[in-house]
């Protein structure tokens, strides 16, 4: 049977790999550069049997392949004095992941900008804390027909996120907002004033004070407090801060953990200086530092909403106005913000 080809005509050809079955084998594909036709398939990928292949190809002069060893040795041994051009797509490729690891060392995961195209409903669903508001809002988007990608988009969060929400009954979900100190306080409270209303109830009915201090337990001094009129439920040191040992270096902790220095080397310093506390002391300090940095400037900067990084990555390849999700209003400002 003669051959389809004419291989002694053929002088510019592209090679590639292709998935005959996808992570155990695969194949090569030859296509000839004039015709944009494909001319010839092998059942491999290895260095050899690509290298014989080349060379029933007595006049290649051109050979367009993507960066991977196999071709390249296989053409220089192949075909020597040939022209070897790396294809545009893999051009294209590699550029684009040179510029996206560039744009994920420049810009954070989340851009923060000051607030444009959302309202304040929606600027306190990004804020992760309010997670209630959050699944509420979520089932409530599924019911109106939204799919989980669009959800996704309007929360800014990860799609396995929107798939945990709505695997919530919503009769689980929380109602309260409180950390575990906030709900240790309520619960005190309670307590207090259940103990209040019970000595109240005992003086009302003619005991004396020592007998109620039998019944209840309290103690005498306790007892009098409960029955004043003024005696407050909450408790007076709840939210204080009273200064510790760490208390005199706190600006010097701030300024160094600002330079750069560890840790250790703030708790060495500070402990020459006079300080007798831990290096975790230091760590819990810094965090709690931090969050109260971040809600003073919540309040100051105003309200503030977040544009995935991922949306400017696919400027590389996208025009601005075919980008999903950013507007040339949070272009603008995020690049004012975050200058390149």
């Amino acid at each position: 049977m003669p051959a389809l080809v004419d291989k002694s005509a053929v002088t510019k050809v592209s090679v590639d790999d292709f998935a005959i079955r996808k992570r155990c084998t695969y194949g090569t594909v030859m296509v000839d550069l004039e015709t944009h036709r494909i001319i010839d398939i092998i059942d491999s990928r290895e260095t050899k049997k690509v290298e014989e292949w080349l060379k029933s190809y007595p006049n290649l002069k051109i050979i367009s392949r993507d960066g991977a060893q196999t071709y390249s040795s296989a053409s220089t041994n192949s075909h020597p004095d040939a022209l070897q051009i790396s294809d545009r797509f893999h051009l294209l490729k590699n550029l684009s992941d040179a510029v996206k690891r560039y744009m994920h060392h420049l810009f954070p995961s989340r851009l923060v900008i000051p607030a444009i195209s959302q309202n304040a409903e929606m600027q306190a669903l990004y804020d992760t804390r309010n997670r209630a508001e959050r699944i509420y809002f979520a089932h409530q988007k599924r019911q109106e027909g939204y799919t989980i990608n669009d959800i996704a988009l309007l929360l800014h969060s990860a799609t396995t996120t929107v798939q945990k929400y709505l695997a919530i009954p919503e009769t689980e979900i929380p109602k309260v907002k409180e950390n575990a100190r906030e709900r240790q306080h309520i619960r005190q409270m309670q307590i207090k004033q259940a103990a209040m209303e019970e000595v109240r109830t005992l003086y009302a009915q003619g005991n004396a004070i020592d007998e109620i201090s039998l019944l209840t337990g309290h103690s005498i001094l306790t007892i009098n407090n409960y029955l004043k009129e003024d005696c407050p439920t909450n408790n007076g040191h709840y939210d204080c801060r009273y200064p510790g040992k760490l208390a005199p270096y706190e600006q010097t902790v701030i300024e160094m953990r600002a330079k750069g220095i560890t840790y250790n080397k703030i708790h060495e310093y500070i402990c020459n200086k006079g300080y007798s506390g831990t290096v975790a002391s230091l760590r819990m300090f810094m965090r709690k530092e931090r969050t109260h940095i971040k809600s003073i400037s919540k309040n100051e900067n105003g309200p503030v909403e977040y544009i995935p990084r991922k949306y400017f990555c696919q400027l590389i390849y996208r025009e601005l106005e075919k980008v999903n999700g950013l507007t040339s209003e949070q272009y603008e400002a995020a690049i004012k913000k975050y200058p390149i």
